[in-house]
């Protein structure tokens, strides 16, 4: 989409995450280091796998994938910062999350990360997850930054 600073390839240059388990398509705001907005664009599009089972004839997508959403969100704004490059983000926290409405096929998931704390190679960031403007999910990330190893 033409609103995109980073492409599905742009986001997999700064985060090691591939199919099937990547959920963000696209970053539409950025600051490296502060914060990012990345959307997933239709929640049934490429998740149909985790769909079918969650649950059959009413799916919703799972909240702690949304949880991994944000996380991955908030990791292409701290991997994007040139002392971070070719490390990776390990998530290392979920605190204090609410899912206030369930996210469903067809649905548009605006994700948002912002950088609360980082010190040392360790973080903590603010992330939501909203549809149509209406919340959905939302709560703390702990992270930590570490070496790539050289399997990835």
């Amino acid at each position: 989409m033409s609103d995109a600073l980073l492409n599905r390839e742009g986001i997999e240059a700064l985060i090691p995450h591939r199919e099937p388990f990547i959920f963000v398509d696209r970053i539409v705001e950025l600051e490296y280091g502060q914060r990012a907005v990345g959307i997933m664009d239709d929640v049934g599009a490429h998740h149909e796998h985790v769909l079918k089972g969650h649950f059959p004839g009413f799916p919703v997508l799972p909240g702690v994938i949304i949880a991994e959403a944000v996380a991955e969100v908030g990791g292409v704004a701290a991997l994007g910062m040139p002392e971070n490059s070719g490390k990776i983000a390990m998530l290392t926290g979920l605190d204090k999350w609410k899912f206030r409405q369930p996210a469903r096929p067809g649905d548009q998931l605006r994700l948002e990360a912002e950088v609360i704390r980082y010190r040392r190679g360790f973080g903590r960031a603010a992330g939501r997850a909203s549809i149509d403007g209406k919340l959905c999910a939302s709560g703390e990330i702990s992270f930590a930054i570490v070496d790539r190893p050289e399997v990835l």
